[in-house]
């Protein structure tokens, strides 16, 4: 396997990579917690003179903006990121992108530990706060009545019972004993909330933070007036209601969501992670003919390695002896283990099966195939997916929509509400407030392109961002090159056929003739008439006086006979006459096949047909593209026969034959001017015009570097159930994001009128603040583990 470095593989700095007069560089952002955040650093970085791209990812927490080197600086872009309000900080420069994952996984557990402190003082203070606020509802109910309350009134009859002394108690005590329990959740667990408020309006801005503490903070400032002026209220005839177990409840309930939202998040870099680990710690190496067992990281270049059965490879190297059979599924998705002996290439982090075996390490650390492997599913999964800019468009609006809406409803309910009008006009505006939920929109995507380019790279297939994904799941169009993509790529004799009576006695002489002619050609079909004659051990002695006539054929002397090797017009030019051999030759290419005449001494000796064989897998593949509703296509430089004859075999729906490479690119562009979204499938050289033309271009992961390189997608394996695979992976993939999409629009569609009131007048609902918090957790959730479900796809 072959595969270009797909981003350079130089020590992270400022993450840079140049490329022709501008640089590109990834710098992590921190204190991002919805899509309004995101969207407010990409906007300000895009507006930064000297920024050609910026792409602000929610999901990875981090920036990655393409910029002119001669106008701006990774630092003076990490100061433009601070003065949106949020933290950003340049990587060390001996930080690589996996030691980066390593970071955020610490800073993500330490972020999932604190939620998990703050969450349980919260849940403790609220349950605490309703049973002190028991009291106060038998006394003075509440202007919205709250179900957890009622839920809880046989805890306070029991407590009654119990201590009857709190029945004398009274109730501006008991709202002190509620400020109490309420002061450490708002003043430490939900602390965050506003202090990054505050941070996005001093940088004139809104975010959810920004709804939470709004809608909080006015409840608990009511709260606190009610208290320390209960008395001047009440002479007012004003009732002194406090909302500080809403409050409570409020913010308990985020840092739920928050809780869980987190642990769902790590999970969507669990194929990255799992790829890191499949590395052993250490490899066994020859030093002076000892063998010495040292840390992967003192591993170099030319270090002769010991692998013994049952070990992973612990680099990528050349077998030097021994043979094994080696399961590489982790990187190519392919079950079958492949046989490995001298000569053939081994991949680090591959299973050693049944063989010991020397390799001799060819590359280590950033430069082997599953670095480029982690880096680029890194790079896919910190790009945006094109549908992402309708929840990005929102999110721009959304807070500053809400807050709007907020105000709304509280005047509303202030003038025509019922009595308490102002109390229930608060409890009202709060609740619209604490159900916006403005992540969902942020995550519907950024999870699912994670989880997906995460499971594809675990099925052999690499997809190169969003955009290309997306591109992927519209394709209706699937155009494969034949050779090497259809096809085994390697021509082998298939048949061999004599001439009765003729100069040979049967076809292990006429290989042996053949072989000893064609190992002196270069032809591509010279190397399997050789290969035949070597398995049969057919052997001649060595020609001499080879000469190549270009587009016929070969000769050469062999044991003193004039052997001649090639197609029909060789022989007419020597005068041989085929005879029956020219029903046979034709028979033959109608099957698909080359047939090569044979002639000694000036006579027919036999035929020699070798063929490409078409893949176990294509037929397959074919039909599932197929009813997948995608028109298949194969384009070959073949002649129209042996074209035909592949595309019967594997139920193309249609076949473009004895095209050179411009003609592949002028097909690619001529189904497109249809209107059609089309894929093209190649590994070849010749490929690589028409792969970058195409929609999305599919390379096959065994070829050559410029194919990987124009590919949008590439195959880990040659497999063509990998394309199948690749497109039924971007399909599921767009579908989960439409879901999560819609169910983002709805909720927030459906819930902020219903907390606002609009079915009050008619049914009598109404929201709480508590049930909204409570909604708000669900969603963000929901949409998170909506897109895990990806994990478990499956071609």
């Amino acid at each position: 396997m072959t595969l270009a470095p797909l981003t350079p593989a130089t020590p992270a700095a400022d993450q840079t990579a140049a490329t022709g007069t501008s640089s590109e560089c990834t710098i992590p952002v921190t204190g991002m917690t919805c899509a309004a955040c995101s969207g407010r650093v990409q906007r300000t970085l895009e507006q930064t003179p000297g920024v050609r791209a910026a792409n602000v990812n929610l999901m990875t927490g981090s920036a990655t903006i393409e910029y002119d080197p001669g106008s701006t600086s990774p630092g003076a872009l990490v100061e433009t990121i601070r003065a949106t309000g949020y933290g950003a900080e340049l990587p060390p420069a001996e930080v690589d992108g996996e030691s980066l994952l390593e970071s955020q996984d610490r800073a993500r557990a330490e972020e999932t530990h604190d939620l998990k402190r703050k969450f349980g003082v919260s849940i403790v203070a609220a349950v605490l706060a309703m049973i002190v606020s028991m009291p106060l509802a038998e006394a003075v109910p509440s202007a919205v009545p709250d179900p957890l309350m009622h839920l809880m009134m046989p805890v306070n009859r029991a407590i009654r019972a119990l201590a009857p002394w709190t029945a004398g108690v009274s109730p501006g005590t008991w709202r002190y004993l509620l400020l109490a329990l309420t002061l450490p959740v708002v003043g430490w667990a939900g602390r965050h909330f506003y202090t990054r408020a505050w941070a996005a309006f001093r940088h004139h801005g809104a975010d959810m933070n920004t709804l939470v503490a709004v809608g909080t903070g006015s409840a608990f400032l009511f709260s606190l007036a009610m208290t320390v002026a209960g008395d001047w209220f009440t002479a007012h005839g004003i009732v002194p209601l406090v909302y500080y177990e809403v409050v409570i409840w409020i913010i308990g309930l985020i840092l739920l969501g928050n809780l869980l939202e987190s642990r769902a998040k790590g999970q969507t870099a669990g194929a990255i992670r799992r790829l890191i680990g499949l590395r052993p710690a250490t490899a066994r190496v020859t030093r002076d003919g000892q063998e010495v067992e040292i840390p992967l990281n003192a591993l170099r270049p030319g270090d002769e390695v010991v692998v013994r059965p049952g070990e992973r490879i612990p680099a990528d190297g050349t077998v030097l002896d021994g043979t094994s059979h080696v399961d590489e599924s982790m990187l190519t998705g392919e079950p079958e283990p492949v046989t490995k002996g001298p000569g053939d290439a081994v991949i680090g982090a591959t299973f050693n099966r049944n063989g010991a075996f020397h390799f001799r390490v060819t590359r280590v650390g950033a430069d082997t195939v599953l670095s480029q492997i982690i880096r680029l599913v890194q790079q896919a999964q910190g790009s945006k997916a094109p549908i992402q800019r309708l929840a990005d468009r929102i999110s721009a609006v959304f807070v500053p929509i809400v807050l709007s809406l907020a105000v709304l409803t509280f005047v509303l309910w202030f003038d025509f509400g019922p009595e308490p009008a102002a109390l229930r006009a608060l409890a009202a505006a709060v609740t619209v407030l604490i159900i916006a939920c403005p992540c969902a929109m942020g995550l519907a995507v950024p999870t699912a392109v994670m989880v997906s380019t995460g499971r594809g790279a675990e099925l052999g297939v690499l997809v190169k961002g969003g955009e290309a994904l997306e591109r992927a799941a519209r394709v209706d169009t699937v155009v494969f090159d034949k050779t090497g993509t259809l096809t085994e790529g390697r021509p082998a004799v298939v048949e061999a056929v004599t001439v009765p009576g003729g100069p040979v006695h049967d076809d292990t002489e006429l290989l042996a003739l053949a072989a000893a002619v064609e190992r002196l050609s270069e032809h591509p079909l010279a190397e399997a008439i050789v290969e035949a004659a070597t398995e049969r051990g057919a052997v001649a002695d060595e020609a001499r006086e080879f000469t190549s006539r270009t587009g016929h054929g070969v000769e050469a002397l062999v044991g003193g006979r004039r052997v001649a090797v090639g197609n029909r017009a060789l022989m007419e030019d020597m005068g041989v006459h085929p005879g029956a051999l020219t029903a046979q030759a034709d028979q033959l290419a109608s099957e698909g096949r080359t047939p090569m005449f044979v002639a000694v001494d000036g006579r027919a000796a036999g035929l020699i047909a070798v063929a490409d064989p078409v893949k176990a897998s294509s037929a397959g593949a074919v039909a599932r593209l197929r009813r997948l509703g995608i028109l298949t296509v194969m384009l070959t430089g073949d002649n129209r026969r042996t074209a035909d004859q592949v595309g019967r075999a594997v139920g193309i729906d249609r076949v473009v034959a004895e095209v050179l490479p411009d003609g592949k690119l002028v097909e690619i562009r001529r189904l497109q001017g249809e209107g059609r979204v089309v894929a093209m499938v190649g590994d070849g050289l010749n490929d690589a015009p028409a792969l970058a033309q195409a929609d999305v271009g599919i390379a096959i992961g065994t070829g050559t570097d410029v194919a990987i390189d124009a590919g949008a997608i590439t195959l880990m394996r040659g497999d063509p159930m990998a394309t199948v695979a690749a497109l039924a992976l971007a399909r599921r993939t767009l579908g989960v994001i439409r879901q999560n999409l819609f169910w983002a629009f709805v909720y927030n569609g459906i819930g902020i009128p219903i907390a606002a009131g609009v079915l009050y007048p008619a049914t009598g609902l109404l929201l709480t603040p508590t049930m909204a918090a409570a909604a708000m957790a669900i969603s963000s959730v929901s949409v998170v583990t909506n897109s895990l479900r990806l994990k478990r796809f499956a071609a």
